[in-house]
């Protein structure tokens, strides 16, 4: 049973994805004038088959691990296009056009986000309190002098170390929040102040210089060395978090915009040696989240598919070829240069990109098993 629930929520979640994923793509051709020949969820054999009066054929494939568009192409040589169907190929269009509606599919999964994020936070959701436990010996906090159960009230970014504390405190509603932004001060090696109650109930303010805030590595971790973690806390102790529409919307725009700037650090120190690769999940990690996630509730799983919308969404701004970071990547070029980069060197562009997609895909797969089947 346990093994189904996961299998269906993986498909669930690919599915929901997907389509939303293509769905912008679709939206923005249409709105371009470009004639969509397939809109595709799932490859292989095809399971179910509509022709709609606009000419787009909609196929649901048997093997459920992705979808595409696909368009009316003069580029494609397995299409023969009319001196009358000219104006609606997607090549024929201008420069804009023609990036816009490749970058719609990415934006579309953070949109999904936004609205996914916006249904809990207007439901109202179980938020931990940002009280904190004892800071570990040796970590920041215990040096800065934070004391056991003080609630974290306000948050301030520091633009330069030593920068006197000025203007308002952010307001900070839950840990859930605080570790959020404390993941964007580490990332962005920012230092930043807290507004704290103590116990007792007076205010205190405590300030972590940006010299002093512990590196992300890969061989260490950095909110252990920072020392700020939440006293747990009974169920019954928990505040909820709800919001109107309005304030939901706002609340879940800046929710995603920090998780973005956050994962691309993460993603960027892979690059570099910052961020262990080994961090890298395949299909086997996003199966196993679903499966929990869809167990405990539907607000966690929503939750959790906002999170893998903003990966898929930042993952396909890549620029890699074969992905639509790659495109907009020949966009730029055919802004600065003034001409096109010829098909045979996208081409080439493209077999370097599958390699490149294969191997991350591959080393994904790696640490699923080396997670999962390891004693």
């Amino acid at each position: 049973m346990q093994a189904l629930i996961t299998i269906g929520a993986f498909l669930l979640t690919l599915g929901v994805l997907v389509s939303f994923h293509e769905y912008g793509h679709f939206l923005a051709a249409r709105a371009c004038g470009v004639r969509v020949l397939r809109f595709a969820v799932g490859f292989g054999k095809p399971l179910f088959t509509f022709h709609a009066k606009n000419k787009t054929e909609w196929v649901v494939a048997s093997l459920p691990l992705g979808g595409y568009v696909k368009l009316l192409d003069g580029r494609d040589t397995s299409q023969h296009i009319s001196p009358e169907e000219q104006a609606e190929a997607f090549d024929q269009k201008p420069l804009w056009q023609r990036s816009f509606i490749v970058a719609a599919g990415p934006f579309a999964n953070f949109f999904l986000a936004i609205i996914l994020f916006a249904v809990i936070y207007i439901s109202g959701v179980p938020q931990l309190p940002a009280v904190l436990q004892s800071p570990p010996a040796h970590s920041l906090a215990a040096k800065v002098g934070v004391p056991e159960g003080a609630r974290v009230i306000g948050w301030q970014t520091l633009e330069q170390s030593n920068t006197p504390i000025s203007g308002a405190f952010e307001l900070v509603p839950s840990w859930n929040a605080m570790r959020w932004s404390l993941m964007d001060a580490l990332t962005a090696e920012e230092g930043f102040a807290l507004e704290l109650e103590a116990p007792d109930g007076h205010r205190l303010i405590k300030v972590f210089n940006s010299a002093e805030l512990p590196l992300v590595r890969p061989d260490g971790d950095p909110m252990l060395e920072l020392g700020l973690l939440p006293m747990p806390t009974p169920l019954e102790g928990w505040t909820e978090l709800k919001l109107g529409p309005i304030d939901a919307i706002i609340f879940a725009s800046q929710r995603v915009w920090l998780i973005t700037k956050v994962s691309a650090r993460l993603m960027l120190g892979m690059f570099t040696g910052k961020a262990s690769l080994k961090q890298l999940g395949g299909p086997l990690s996003i199966a196993d989240m679903a499966g929990k996630s869809v167990q405990v509730g539907w607000q966690p799983y929503l939750a959790f598919l906002a999170l893998i919308s903003i990966s898929i969404g930042m993952l396909n701004l890549l620029p890699f070829p074969m992905l639509d970071g790659g495109q907009l990547l020949y966009d730029a070029w055919e802004l600065v240069a003034g001409k096109r980069i010829s098909t045979s060197v996208q081409e080439k562009f493209q077999k370097v990109g599958f390699l490149l997609l294969i191997s991350l895909s591959l080393l994904a797969l790696f640490n699923d098993l080396q997670r999962y089947l390891s004693p």
